[in-house]
């Protein structure tokens, strides 16, 4: 368990979360219970289900009457753009970035890693530079550099990880030298929810002048992030994951590196002019989103970035930590039931695996008795090949999640169990 969490949970447990009243603002739940079915929903690590809020906020984009941004003079576009804008600035907030400026609307978190990856890293990349990513990352986070790393001649290279699921940071430093053009480091591992210290890979990073890239998509939701205090160059996360819509995303980069990166992509409104013999871009953010966005996905994610701040993320990150915990402990009572990762500190996931049974058989098994949970290899390839495994089952929890969910997983594993003694 984070012991930081559990510290926050003393402080604040006379203003503790009640599960009850914040699954009341989720509709899905309602919806399957009146139906006569049971949903414990642990593939949040996945998707987060969405609270009325948000619903509300992508259907009022419509049913106000619908409008494109920035290129009207009309108020139907100038409503679409101060809505869309708005998000912008409420992201901005939630981040601690100094400027909406240096908020870039994305699809997700895998389309801003690669923004980063085209326009920052390409174009300062020769032959013989490195890269640095660990060995714990979603293939989001690996793919896009290697791709670049073989255009350019370049080697991707890899920060070890030990049997306990954390990153030796004495190799990182070791890493770390006069080719390398960039770190890439996820925040919280989707795989293991190993919550890794950005905060000491970022200084290492300062310390020899090497811009880093935090990908945040599974921090975001369990805690407060201040980009300012982290110090790193780009942040990426993606709304799904924080109980906003598909689709959306952003990237915060410092501002003296979106100056410097050309356009991702071209198109409508991230230009100044255009002339058949020159295009002049818009300046960013707006230079990096061409074309007509995904306008009511900022909105959604704006409504839920409030949603979630509204709770109290203290709180929030107090209450899932509960929650985290007493699964943990449970599970690991079960014999026959081996955890993989036993990180110093854990956020939101706890992957198993049972003596006997492949995790895709566990996984059918528990959705038969109403307990959605993630089985393979969560696109973390290289974590399974480090435990010599094809895969996992992976619970993870949210807000929303409570003690008798991790009970009622728990009792369907020993079920599980039982079917193949």
């Amino acid at each position: 368990m984070n012991p930081a969490l559990t510290a926050t949970a003393a402080a604040t447990a006379r203003e503790a979360l009640d599960a009850g009243r914040v699954r009341a603002d989720f509709p899905c739940f309602a919806r399957w219970r009146a139906a006569g079915d049971t949903l414990v929903y642990l593939d949040n690590a996945a998707t987060t289900q969405k609270p009325q809020a948000v619903l509300d906020a992508v259907t009022e984009v419509y049913a106000g009457g619908a409008g494109n941004i920035h290129r009207g003079v009309h108020r139907l576009s100038q409503r679409a753009t101060e809505a869309y804008e708005g998000a912008r600035e409420t992201v901005r907030c939630f981040l601690g970035a100094d400027s909406a400026d240096d908020i870039v609307f994305v699809r997700g978190a895998t389309e801003g890693i690669n923004l980063v990856a085209r326009s920052f890293l390409a174009p300062r990349l020769t032959a013989g530079d490195e890269v640095v990513v660990s060995r714990m990352e979603h293939h989001a986070n690996i793919v896009p550099w290697q791709m670049v790393c073989e255009e350019r001649g370049a080697r991707l290279r890899v920060i070890p990880m030990g049997p306990e699921g954390d990153l030796d940071l004495d190799a990182l430093e070791d890493l770390l030298g006069d080719r390398t053009r960039l770190v890439a480091v996820t925040q919280v591992s989707n795989a293991l929810g190993t919550v890794n210290p950005i905060g000491e890979i970022v200084t290492a990073c300062r310390r020899r002048g090497v811009p880093i890239l935090v990908d945040g998509a599974q921090a975001v939701v369990h805690g407060p992030v201040d980009v300012a205090t982290l110090g790193c160059d780009f942040y990426v996360f993606s709304g799904h994951k924080v109980y906003g819509p598909s689709g959306v995303g952003a990237l915060y980069a410092r501002r003296e590196h979106l100056e410097s990166m050309p356009p991702y992509q071209g198109g409508g409104d991230m230009i100044r002019s255009v002339s058949f013999e020159h295009t002049d871009f818009a300046p960013p953010p707006q230079r990096f989103e061409a074309g007509t966005p995904n306008i009511e996905g900022a909105v959604g994610l704006a409504a839920a970035l409030d949603y979630l701040s509204g709770l109290g993320l203290e709180r929030v990150a107090a209450h899932e930590a509960g929650v985290l915990d007493h699964a943990v402990r449970r599970l690991s009572t079960l014999p026959g039931v081996h955890l993989v990762g036993t990180p110093k500190e854990r956020a939101g996931v706890v992957s198993f695996v049972l003596d006997g049974v492949h995790p895709h058989d566990v996984g059918t098994i528990l959705d038969a008795r109403g307990v959605a949970v993630r089985a393979g290899h969560h696109c973390a390839q290289p974590v399974m090949d480090f435990f010599g495994l094809p895969a996992t089952t992976r619970a993870s929890f949210a807000v929303y999640s409570t003690v008798e969910e991790a009970d009622a997983l728990v009792d369907a594993v020993a079920e599980v169990q039982e079917i193949f003694a």
